[in-house]
Formats: structure tokens, C-alpha cells, sequence
């Protein structure tokens, strides 16, 4: 079974930082682009970013200079830096990776359960 499992959300003030990781796991033959979005209650799910294999990214606007995502190829891991955050940054966090799946050679998009950030005083 392939998946991706994220981790790092939590509380934290504003002005604050975290990291989050995201890490697939499985009989996975190759690893396309990767990328974070987020959910807040009661809005649509958005883009934060995405990181292609080769490491080129891009970013919402409203996330530039404040969050940079990174992945490590060999432990077929993304993550996310999030500086300055603001309580508007406050979403369920969700990762995304495309996967090559070994045996049937198949494309498939890897969606994790989602980690929680939320950015209070």
C-alpha cells in the first residue's frame, strides 16, 4: 500500500514557525511533484506549494518570502518551513505526491490525512 503520512502541525503564536513533513511510504518506483495545501474551516481547499522532482517550486502569492517548501529524494520526503505565520495561515495542512506504484507501473496522486496548524495567542 502506497501513502504519504504527514506530521509537524500543532499550535503555535503568531510570529511563530513550523515545520511539517511528509513522507511516502510503499512500493512506489518513482515520485513526481510533491506539495502542500491547506484547508481552513469553512473554505475551499487551496495551494501552499509544490516542488517538482528536479526542486523547482512555486508558491501562492500569499505564502512567498514566508514559507519554503524542500523535499529529500532519498527518503522520499517533502517539507514545509513556515515562518511569520498569522492566524489566517490557521488551516488543516494536507500533502500531495504523485507516485509511479512498482508492479503495475501506474500513476497514481497520493493524498495524506491532513495535520492541523493552528496560529493563536
Amino acid at each position: 500500500q502506497v501513502q504519504v503520512v504527514e506530521s509537524g502541525g500543532g499550535l503555535v503564536q503568531p510570529g511563530g514557525s513550523l515545520r511539517l513533513s511528509c513522507a511516502a511510504s510503499g512500493s512506489i518506483v518513482s515520485i513526481d511533484g510533491m506539495g502542500w495545501y491547506r484547508q481552513a474551516p469553512g473554505k475551499q481547499r487551496e495551494l501552499v506549494a509544490r516542488i517538482t522532482s528536479g526542486g523547482s517550486t512555486n508558491y501562492a502569492d500569499s505564502m512567498k518570502g514566508r514559507f519554503t517548501i524542500s523535499r529529500e529524494n532519498a527518503k522520499n520526503t517533502v517539507y514545509l518551513q513556515m515562518n511569520s505565520l498569522k492566524p489566517e495561515d490557521t488551516a488543516a495542512y494536507y500533502c500531495n505526491a504523485g507516485v509511479v506504484v512498482a508492479g503495475s507501473y501506474r500513476y497514481r496522486e497520493l493524498w495524506g490525512q491532513g495535520t492541523l496548524v493552528t496560529v493563536s495567542s
